[in-house]
């Protein structure tokens, strides 16, 4: 298992995030990243996670709503992987998986195309 710490994990993550396509990010409206150690059940099981209302779920949205977030998991990224690079496109695959959760497409489809 790597042994990376909060800040240095923030620092990958945020430049795999300008690694991405910008047709990809650039409809993320209302959207938050954030970088927490575990799930909040402690497992090491789930490497990331979309929390809010999939594009294609919406009826009206409008102003104030609070903002989706797209959560990566430190700890169980870190257990997966045996050094950086592997790390990075660890990183990589989990933002796109659930980026595309932000789009509406779900893990059958994300399987299919190769993403989950």
């Amino acid at each position: 298992m790597l042994d990376l710490d909060e800040d240095a994990f923030e620092t990958l993550v945020v430049a795999e995030l300008d690694l991405l396509p910008d047709d990809m990010i650039d409809g993320l409206d209302n959207v938050v990243f954030v970088v927490e150690d575990r799930p909040e059940d402690g497992s090491l099981d789930l490497l990331g996670l979309y929390d809010g209302v999939a594009l294609t779920e919406r009826g009206q949205y409008g102003f104030g709503e609070m903002p989706d977030r797209i959560v990566l998991y430190r700890e169980p990224l870190l257990s997966i992987c045996a050094d950086l690079d592997e790390l990075r496109d660890q990183i990589h695959i989990t933002l796109v998986h659930e980026i595309a959760h932000f789009y509406g497409i779900d893990d059958a489809r994300l399987h299919d195309l190769g993403w989950a």
